[in-house]
């Protein structure tokens, strides 16, 4: 809306005022880190109260004594927090966008369906003893349906954006160390798509679990993705053309930018949100806000082409998904084994004596730790 309000009286700021920041990503950018988390932590007390009003509380249940037990100061805690994380970055998304870029466009109606479909899953899950259903929500392969529906049309249309927009590197697979892509076909395309926005809106769901831990962890992520999507559309100088994908040996992807702001509304956003999800947490962000931030950061892995190097970006949720994945397969295979404490591992710590902050700080650690060795690659190619 701003954008657009500046792009109409451009010729105004250029020759009155000598204005041309707006044209900036970057300057836009910090600018909706700054809208999502001024909104955030002025949103979240009211949102907050209007949880407890309609008695949106969160009674953990674990199927484990031991957990149960650390975790019984968090009953009635309201959940679906995520409502202030969406709000937010879909106000920044609209004063600071060019909402004419198609990737800002799938960006945020995939925003709107997995906020849907989380918020669904959390109703379900909070009126269950009124209903007498199980608190188990959505049946994970009804949520898989639905998040593997919606992300074959998403990858769908961006293929055809990629073609019709003439973007060469879009159709190829990058690695990690280097510096040539791999040809995709539509086929594999569409699969590699699937699976990265998909697992990772997972991923982060399973990580929030703890105070702070998944936001915190999340504020990290999505501005290294900010940061991927600039460099991947933005130039190191207008004058000499040299962009910085060139430079550095990434993929090349015009207009990638304008879904960096984006990533940084949800960066700040995370950390408005952390204002009130911090130990002893008032609000849980609840699947409403895990599932759409994973997603959203699955989306821009695919349109910045670095599906693989979202794993090595988002260390802690690769670890939380694998532990739960490592737990099942060897309970089943080895008849009621366990090779962690509790899943996802963030428990197994927790139960093995770390603290609550203790666990999310040190994670926070690692969130770090993982950032700065995938932004390391970047030169190693």
């Amino acid at each position: 809306m701003i954008y657009w309000l500046c792009k109409y009286y451009r010729i105004f700021l250029q020759e009155h005022l000598h204005f041309y920041a707006w044209q900036a990503v970057s300057f836009r950018a910090v600018l909706a880190i700054l809208t999502s988390l001024i909104v955030s932590i002025w949103w979240g007390p009211r949102v907050i109260r209007w949880l407890i009003k309609m008695k949106v509380g969160d009674i953990p249940e674990f199927d484990h004594a031991a957990l149960n037990e650390l975790t019984a100061d968090k009953k009635n805690t309201p959940t679906m927090g995520g409502i202030f994380i969406i709000g937010a970055v879909g106000l920044s998304a609209l004063l600071w966008c060019d909402l004419a870029n198609p990737f800002v466009q799938k960006g945020l109606i995939l925003m709107i369906l997995l906020g849907f479909l989380g918020g669904w899953d959390d109703y379900l899950k909070l009126t269950a003893k009124i209903k007498h259903r199980s608190r188990d929500g959505l049946h994970m392969w009804e949520k898989l349906v639905l998040q593997i529906g919606w992300s074959v049309l998403i990858a769908w249309s961006l293929f055809r954006d990629f073609q019709s927009a003439e973007i060469p590197d879009g159709l190829y697979l990058w690695l990690p160390f280097y510096k040539h892509g791999l040809s995709l076909g539509y086929a594999w395309f569409l699969i590699m798509s699937v699976i990265v926005i998909t697992g990772s809106s997972n991923a982060v769901n399973l990580s929030d679990g703890m105070d702070g831990l998944a936001a915190g962890c999340m504020a990290i992520v999505s501005l290294v993705f900010a940061g991927l999507c600039y460099l991947a559309s933005e130039y190191m100088s207008y004058s000499q053309n040299l962009s910085w994908a060139n430079y550095l040996g990434l993929p090349q992807i015009t207009g990638a930018g304008e879904l960096g702001i984006i990533c940084a509304a949800m960066c700040g956003a995370s950390l408005g949100f952390l204002w009130f999800n911090c130990h002893p947490a008032q609000v849980f962000m609840g699947d409403i806000g895990s599932l759409t931030l994973g997603g959203l950061i699955g989306y821009a892995a695919v349109v910045t082409r670095h599906e693989l190097l979202l794993p090595i970006v988002g260390g802690v949720f690769v670890m939380e998904a694998v532990s739960v994945i490592i737990q099942v397969t060897y309970f089943k295979m080895s008849g009621g084994k366990r090779v962690f404490r509790c899943a996802p591992i963030h428990h197994h710590f927790h139960l093995g004596g770390w603290s609550e902050p203790q666990v999310v700080i040190r994670f926070w650690l690692l969130g770090i730790a993982f950032a700065a060795l995938a932004l390391a690659t970047l030169k190693l190619r």
